[in-house]
Order: structure tokens, then sequence, then C-alpha cells
């Protein structure tokens, strides 16, 4: 009888064991899960603000879309077009 209580008892030593062992299986690979969806979130984020503030710049450029200012500004930069009588330097190291 003495025999049988005593693996009864080291039975239930090895089961708590591996229950335990499990959880902390359990346990480390959610850690891992929450760590990389911290990663992505914080990825996403950063993608986020970078598109709302191209979206900002967007709205303010359809705002000067009509000023003579922004008019002038794309003749010159994309279309190489200038004012009558402007001077123009061309930089010869480009």
């Amino acid at each position: 009888m003495k025999k049988l209580l005593k693996s009864n008892k080291i039975y239930k030593k090895l089961l708590i064991f591996g229950v335990l062992l499990y959880i902390m299986y359990i346990f480390i690979g959610q850690q891992t899960t929450l760590s990389s969806y911290k990663n992505t979130q914080k990825y996403y984020s950063e993608q986020l603000n970078k598109q709302l503030a191209y979206q900002k710049s967007l709205y303010e450029t359809k705002s000067n879309i009509n000023s003579k200012e922004y008019i002038e500004e794309v003749a010159r930069e994309k279309l190489d077009m200038y004012l009558p009588n402007e001077r123009v330097y061309i930089d010869k190291e480009n």
C-alpha cells in the first residue's frame, strides 16, 4: 500500500510539472505573438501618419491651385516657361 501511495505522489508531481511546462510554453508563444503584433501595429501607425501628412499637403495644393503664384511656379519648374524680360541663369555644373 505504501508503495502504491508513493508511486501516486510521483505521478502527481510529474503531472503537475508537465502542466507547468506546458503553461510556460504557451505563455512564451503568446509573448512572441504579441511582440510581432506590436511591431506590425507600429509599422502601420507610421504608414498612416505618412499618408495623413501626404493628404494634408494635397489639400494645401488643391486650395492653392488657382493662385497666380502656383501657376507661375509650375510653369517655371515643369514647363520651363518664364516671364518676358526675365533673366534665367543656367548652372553649368548640373
